[in-house]
């Protein structure tokens, strides 16, 4: 009797195993008519460094080292969510942006870092983007000037407010162009996204 009940199990435990296995098997595969292009939002902006508002030109001695023209730094950290809505699951290949302060474009960031992300979930990618004053004043000078001089004021007067103001999400900052390559088999689709800050 032990022998035909110990069968019995054995043989339901492969039945199950068979019917697991057929169902993996029959699982979606990635076609041109079923891949969907992920979904790419903002959850957060988070201010990693900030190291206050401060420019030196290299007319200013300093304690150690050559003079230069530098500025603070500020290091913002952008928690991005990666939504698959297939069946299957998908890779990020890159994901790129570039970032505004109150719509003036200071930087453009990207990250290769790859990742899978499962069927029907949700992932997320960190991507850090830095400033320092020097180079923000060299961009503004170059692509902002006639914009700073239509809104009334000029390049040290906004970074001193947003090198202040971002610190403590005063100033919002957006999120602009972004583009997220994603691949399933041999098929790659492009999400594009937007957003702002706080």
């Amino acid at each position: 009797m032990r022998n035909k009940s110990r069968l019995g199990i054995m043989l339901s435990v492969l039945l199950a195993a068979a019917l697991i296995t057929g169902c993996a098997g029959m699982a979606a595969k990635p076609s041109e008519d079923n891949f969907q292009a992920p979904v790419v939002t903002l959850d957060n902006m988070e201010v990693a460094h900030a190291f206050g508002y401060w420019y030196f030109s290299n007319k200013v001695e300093p304690t150690k080292g050559k003079p230069d023209n530098v500025g603070a730094p500020m290091d913002l950290a952008f928690t991005f969510n990666l939504e698959n809505p297939n069946p299957y699951p998908v890779q990020l290949e890159s994901l790129k942006f570039s970032v505004l302060f109150e719509e003036f474009e200071l930087n453009t960031v990207n990250t290769n870092a790859t990742q899978w992300i499962p069927a029907g979930m949700t992932n997320q990618v960190v991507v850090h983007a830095h400033f320092d004053v020097r180079q923000s004043l060299l961009s503004l000078l170059v692509t902002g000037g006639f914009k700073l001089k239509e809104k009334g004021t000029d390049a040290w007067t906004a970074l001193e407010k947003w090198w202040t103001g971002i610190p403590n999400y005063e100033v919002p900052v957006m999120v602009s162009g972004g583009a997220a390559v994603f691949k399933a088999g041999d098929m790659v689709k492009v999400s594009t996204f937007e957003a702002t800050f706080p």
